[in-house]
């Protein structure tokens, strides 16, 4: 369960310098806030943090921005970022990716990272999926050419249907499986803190990473 409602969180995050406040000026020039032109790799429901801190440990020649719309969660994730002020080429938005047409440009992007999003279970909400046509779309207009998604979940109903409306977005499977750490796909895999929760209890973690259509010349 997410955390929610924590008393002045949202004041915290107002006033906090590893925040991007008024993001969507921004808008074309992310560069600008990481003071060089590394490419730009966004993960979409970051949560608290962990695996964008990594990812950025990992790579310092990238840029990461992670996206919560929590702002509980955010500070947390905050509060992680306090403790290792080396990562310069770390921030976050606080956001709802509903939004993320106005705060990138098309091609703005290097890669994208949806790590155990919301599985939105019923039918009716399943445009509110991330890995829904509608927002397929919107990647594939924001993500850089030979740019991609990684999409990790323990949820099969939402893992099936992700996988379906790629295929029929046109996008290219470049990696599928459905039990991750006994693939070939394990080595240099950094986990978030649900795919440890939830492969600790015995859970089979999802993943696929795919490339938008490529656009004509």
């Amino acid at each position: 369960m997410r955390l929610r409602n924590i008393p002045g969180s949202r004041e915290v995050i107002a006033e906090n310098e590893y925040v991007v406040h008024d993001e969507q000026s921004y808008k074309g020039h992310w560069n600008e806030v990481f003071g060089n032109d590394h490419p730009l790799h966004v993960e979409i429901g970051m949560g608290k943090g962990s695996f964008l801190m990594e990812m950025a440990r990992l790579h310092p020649e990238i840029n990461y921005l992670g996206i919560e719309k929590y702002s509980s969660v955010l500070l947390r994730a905050i509060e992680k970022r306090e403790e290792a002020p080396e990562l310069t080429n770390l921030r976050f938005i606080r956001m709802d990716a509903e939004e993320i047409e106005e705060v990138f440009a098309p091609g703005e992007i290097g890669y994208i990272y949806l790590n155990f999003s919301d599985p939105w279970p019923k039918a009716r909400h399943a445009k509110h999926r991330l890995t829904s046509d509608r927002f397929l779309e919107r990647y594939a207009r924001l993500l850089a050419p030979e740019g991609g998604v990684t999409f990790k979940t323990d949820n099969v109903d939402l893992f099936d249907f992700s996988v379906e409306s790629a295929e029929a977005c046109g996008w290219e499977q470049i990696a599928v499986s459905r039990d991750l750490h006994k693939s070939p796909y394990a080595e240099g895999n950094v986990m978030t803190e649900y795919e440890r929760k939830f492969a600790g209890l015995g859970n089979k973690i999802c993943m696929m990473q795919i490339r938008p259509p490529q656009k004509e010349q």
